[in-house]
C-alpha cells in the first residue's frame, strides 16, 4: 500500500536523475579523486605495514625468544604479558588517529566531490 502526494511547491514531481556509469567514472578519473585516494592511502599504508611488523615481531619473540618475553618485570608480570597488552593499545591508538584522519581529512573531501555529483556537475 502505498500512499501518494503531491510534490513539494515548485518541483517537476519528477525524481531527480541519478548519475549513470558514466559519471562514476568521469568522478573516478577526475584530479580531486585521485587526492582523496591518495590522502588515504599515504595514512592507511604505512600504519598496515608498521602495524604488521609489530606483530610479526611480536610472534616472532614469543616463538624465538622465550627467555626473553618470560623476563619478570614486577610481580608476575612479564615482557610478554606487556607486549601483547601493547598489540591492543596499538590497535586502539591507530582506530583513534585514522577516526581523527578521515574526520579532517577524507570526510570533507568526499562531501565535496559527493555534492557535485548530486548537483550534476
Amino acid at each position: 500500500m502505498t500512499a501518494e502526494t503531491a510534490p513539494p511547491p515548485g518541483s517537476t514531481g519528477t525524481p531527480p536523475a541519478s548519475p549513470g556509469p558514466q559519471e562514476f567514472v568521469r568522478v573516478q578519473q577526475s584530479e580531486e579523486f585521485a587526492e582523496l585516494r591518495r590522502a588515504h592511502r599515504s595514512f592507511a599504508f604505512p600504519l598496515t605495514v608498521a602495524f604488521i611488523a609489530w606483530y610479526l615481531l611480536y610472534v616472532l619473540l614469543s616463538n624465538y625468544a622465550g627467555d626473553f618475553m618470560g623476563t619478570k618485570l614486577f610481580g608476575n608480570i612479564n615482557v610478554a604479558l606487556v607486549l601483547g597488552l601493547g598489540q591492543f593499545a596499538t590497535t586502539f591508538l591507530i582506530a583513534w588517529l585514522y577516526s581523527r584522519h578521515a574526520a579532517s581529512q577524507l570526510d570533507p573531501k568526499a562531501s565535496a566531490i559527493k555534492a557535485r555529483m548530486e548537483a550534476g556537475e
